[in-house]
């Protein structure tokens, strides 16, 4: 007896019906007659076949497999996200790969480094914020292409309205009572994300509106960059009263520092985050929540149904955001001063 695992020609052969056939059957698709789908699942038990991804993309032309890009892995936001592109996938019986490139000086000539062609049947890109020749080198894999974090016109799309996002987040504030508003965002070397570009102009644009200037401070990403900024708003003369912070991880380092220094919070200085971390519940964070199980979930979803032609390739899906109200944020008290 032959020690080699069966193929899928091997079932074909017993069953006596075409490798499209048994293709059809294993993949619960439909136009097989129920004798032949029976006689099918039947060599395919008793040969032990189990089902090869390489095989069965033999005659489909599929392989069975998403490739999901992502610049990092560690952050908390990535993770989510993957998760529920990875839950989208898996009903659909897809299997997905990940990709981290890094930073944008890092990443230059990432659409040929990595193995797209051939080896899956569409990308996914997670905050990527790809320039137009990234896209065209993307459209010359050949397959279809899911951007998430970015809204690209023409180009399927999930994504949020950063801008309404930190606008409604600033608007929060001035409607409890607060005229010093600052805004702390994250800088970096390298390049600078649309989304963080858009964040600062909905702040931007909320204080205009209400005839304030408005008041920004750029560090590094982290817990380390919130707290060198709220380090140096507090030694302001006239410190402001509530702050907004781009991320939640840098609202968290601001907090730290009005922590150690004996500041109040809410109290004394108003503190809000964006993006509803896990960790922005056990500080009491009031936060912009927007969901990326939820995004990726639909990114996911979007990239099956334009495997399975339900979808049009430039579907743009908007994903909501809502301010999830906690302990951080309250009206201003008495007068100015860090009253502790």
């Amino acid at each position: 007896m032959s020690s080699q695992p069966a193929s899928m020609r091997d079932v074909a052969h017993r069953a006596g019906v075409s490798l499209s056939t048994v293709s059809r059957v294993l993949r619960g698709a439909p136009g097989v007659a129920p004798d032949v789908r029976l006689r099918v699942q039947r060599a395919a038990d008793e040969l032990s076949y189990v089902v090869s991804r390489n095989a069965s993309g033999l005659v489909t032309g599929r392989t069975g497999r998403v490739a999901v890009v992502v610049p990092f892995l560690q952050p908390w936001f990535f993770g989510v996200v993957l998760s529920g592109v990875s839950d989208a996938l898996r009903e659909a019986d897809l299997d997905m790969l990940v990709y981290q490139v890094g930073e944008t000086r890092a990443r230059e000539g990432w659409t040929r480094a990595l193995p797209l062609r051939r080896n899956s049947d569409a990308v996914v890109t997670v905050s990527m914020d790809l320039s137009e020749d990234e896209c065209h080198r993307l459209d010359d894999v050949g397959v279809p292409v899911v951007l998430v974090g970015q809204c690209v016109p023409g180009r399927a799309s999930v994504y949020i309205d950063d801008r309404a996002g930190a606008a409604g987040a600033t608007r929060h504030l001035l409607n409890l009572g607060h005229t010093r508003i600052a805004y702390i965002g994250a800088r970096r070397e390298e390049w600078s994300s649309t989304s963080s570009r858009h964040r600062l102009e909905g702040y931007g644009a909320a204080m205009a509106t209400a005839g304030l200037a408005p008041w920004s401070v750029g560090k590094a990403t982290g817990h380390a960059g919130g707290e060198l900024a709220m380090g140096e708003l507090l030694s302001d003369q006239d410190p402001p009263t509530a702050v907004l912070a781009e991320f939640d991880d840098i609202a968290m380092g601001a907090h730290r520092i009005l922590r150690r220094s004996g500041v109040r919070v809410p109290g004394s200085i108003s503190l809000m985050g964006f993006d509803n971390h896990d960790a922005a519940a056990v500080l009491d964070l009031t936060t912009v929540d927007q969901a990326p199980y939820d995004t990726g979930l639909a990114a996911g979803r979007l990239t099956v149904g334009i495997l399975d032609g339900k979808a049009r390739t430039d579907t743009h899906v908007e994903m909501p955001t809502q301010i999830i109200l906690r302990q951080s944020t309250a009206a201003p008290r008495g007068a100015r001063g860090l009253s502790t």
